[in-house]
């Protein structure tokens, strides 16, 4: 890997274009380079991944509304090619729209993989807009596993490079960039033309994280799928041989000085040399229970010290319960963030999907995580559920916070500490590093963790017939036929109908 530095330059400073940091990505995702066995092996894994909470999401109101409008774009023939798939349903529609549609279904259970370093992000977002391109321009599956191990590095290298949060701009700032890399590399694209796109892309797709803070809407799933299909668009744009702003980060008017660390910022962006192979998916983790990232290991803790210690479930026995963990983790999810729609049994599934209190709360009360289950209403203002989320508390711990910035992937980790006091005296201690379906936990997830969670998640909503025939062609991804590529999709008869739109 090499390192680019990156800055602010002033308009009176020169600063030639293939020295800006968008020149580079573009040339990373220009380089014909192959793809590495074990990656292709991971991609097909996260395609898996990405299908299954996909599939289990079908019938959920965001999705029902976002498919109405891909629906209402349907491929007609003036398009320049044959348009793209809509999980759950027939037909071809804008490939722009399509990537929208599928992307909210992937992002709307918080169910698929995950990178956390400088910044957080779901690598897996950048699928559904590659693919819906692949689809839409007859690629095959050899060009759809090279963008999308593009748009993996790309969003995965910005990541390590670059924090968002710290500046209350939304994740998926780093995700319109890699997805219109991505798309560059499956079309093959000059280096010239990715270089508008990712400008384009990145410009189009800042904003505030006030989606993801108090009362969180269902726009939290809308706003990687929206970058999506920003970035369908740039590279559209771009083709028409369209110009983008430019320096897009380094310029003085640019992301960098006005949304992150201003003029003075310094940043140095990992990314590969030219002939080195795209291996950043293999740095990322996929989730196995349906939570946010930093919650899976307190899941698996919580499950542990609930079937030890039984008598901690019932909240009469509780003093109370502090969770000692990073900083991202107590001021995103934890009492940090002074939310107080956190401890709110009424509060939307977005909002306890962020809450580590509940989280911690249900899986220790039910030894278990349900995708839907652990979310129902019944089971948020259940009182003995209350009255212990309400005793959970969060502190940061610098050496926990250290872990988790680490960019060494042996120390790198997201749990921390619980302190539980006892009633009339006692206390129980333990920790955990990494959830056990990360890599490096107790039981790493491998591809036959994935087919089983698609089963798992596809199993009350498609037959065993069709369960089999996807997952026969997604094992088998890197040499689909464009054809096949095209068939990359599922059917499901009872799907709800779109409420009416402007569209």
């Amino acid at each position: 890997m090499r390192l680019h530095p990156l800055r602010t330059y002033k308009s009176s400073e020169p600063l030639p274009r293939e020295e800006q940091l968008a020149w580079k990505i573009a040339e990373v995702a220009a380089d014909p380079v192959a793809v590495d066995p074990d990656v292709a092996d991971m991609i097909v894994n996260r395609f898996i991944d990405n299908a299954s909470v996909a599939v289990a999401s079908l019938k959920r109101a965001p999705i029902v509304a976002a498919r109405g409008q891909a629906q209402a774009h349907p491929v007609g023939p003036a398009s320049g090619g044959a348009g793209a798939t809509v999980f759950g349903i027939a037909g071809r529609y804008g490939p722009e729209w399509a990537a929208y549609a599928n992307g909210v279904a992937v992002r709307e259970l918080d169910y698929h993989d995950t990178f956390l370093s400088a910044e957080y992000s779901h690598p897996g977002d950048n699928i559904p807009p590659v693919l819906a391109v692949a689809q839409h321009t007859g690629a095959d599956g050899a060009a759809l596993l090279r963008g999308i191990a593009t748009g993996y590095e790309i969003q995965v290298d910005l990541v390590k490079a670059i924090s968002l949060h710290a500046h209350k701009i939304d994740h998926v700032a780093h995700l319109g960039p890699s997805a219109a890399a991505g798309i560059g590399t499956l079309l093959g694209l000059p280096v010239e033309t990715i270089y508008q796109a990712i400008g384009q892309a990145l410009h189009t797709t800042t904003a505030t994280r006030q989606s993801r803070k108090g009362e969180i809407s269902t726009w939290k799933a809308s706003a990687p799928a929206f970058a999506g299909k920003m970035a369908i668009e740039a590279v559209d744009r771009a083709m028409r041989g369209q110009t983008s702003p430019s320096p897009i980060w380094e310029g003085e008017d640019g992301v960098i000085a006005w949304l992150l660390d201003g003029p003075e910022g310094r940043y140095e962006v990992p990314l590969p040399e030219p002939g080195e192979a795209k291996r950043a998916i293999l740095d990322t983790y996929t989730k196995e229970h349906s939570a946010e990232y930093q919650a899976q290991a307190w899941i698996d803790l919580a499950r542990a010290l609930g079937a030890a210690h039984p008598e901690i479930r019932d909240p009469a026995n509780v003093e109370r319960i502090v969770l000692a963990t990073s900083h991202h983790t107590h001021y995103v999810i934890g009492t940090g963030a002074n939310d107080p729609q956190k401890f709110d049994p009424e509060a939307s599934r977005e909002t306890l999907d962020h809450s580590i209190a509940y989280i911690f709360a249900v899986a220790l009360q039910d030894g278990s995580w349900d995708h839907n289950l652990s979310y129902a209403r019944s089971r948020a203002t259940r009182p003995d559920t209350v009255a212990l989320w309400h005793k959970i508390s969060t502190v940061e711990d610098a050496e926990w916070t250290r872990r988790y910035h680490s960019n060494d992937l042996t120390e790198k980790a997201f749990g921390g500490r619980v302190e539980i006091d006892l009633v009339g005296g006692g206390r129980i201690v333990d920790e955990i590093a990494l959830a056990d379906a990360h890599p490096l936990g107790a039981r790493p997830f491998t591809r036959p963790d994935y087919v089983r969670k698609f089963r798992t998640l596809a199993g009350p909503v498609l037959s065993e017939g069709q369960i089999d025939t996807f997952l026969g062609l997604a094992e088998r991804l890197p040499s689909l036929t464009p054809a096949e590529v095209g068939d990359l999709n599922v059917l499901v008869a009872d799907l709800p109908e779109a409420p009416k739109g402007l569209l």
